[in-house]
């Protein structure tokens, strides 16, 4: 999955007055699910090129005075709350609806 389209046509569905719920869902189960794994990349690696990487899940990155980085990222656990909570509005159980919002049959 290409992140960075998906984000640019998210953001043109919010502009256009668009957005569903399923767009939302979707986008919190890409967070609540997502790997990690550029996000540790660009912490270990050396002279990474950034334009490659999914860093949708990295919320926070910073060096202390000692060199130490910190990263942090995306509240998984909020994320599944908030699909949770959306599954119960729609009253469906949460499987069914991670799987309908993945494309699958409940």
């Amino acid at each position: 999955m290409d992140t960075k389209k998906e984000d640019k046509k998210l953001k043109r569905r919010i502009q256009d007055g668009k957005l569903t719920q399923a767009d939302v869902a979707r986008r919190l189960a890409e967070l609540a699910f997502g790997k990690a794994n550029d996000c540790v990349r660009l912490v270990l690696g050396e002279n990474v090129a950034l334009e490659g990487l999914d860093l949708s899940l990295l919320t926070e990155l910073k060096r202390n005075e000692k060199g130490t980085l910190e990263i942090r990222l995306v509240d998984r656990l909020k994320a599944l709350e908030l699909l949770a909570t959306m599954a119960d509005r729609d009253g469906t159980d949460l499987e069914s609806f991670l799987q309908a919002m993945q494309g699958g049959e409940p």
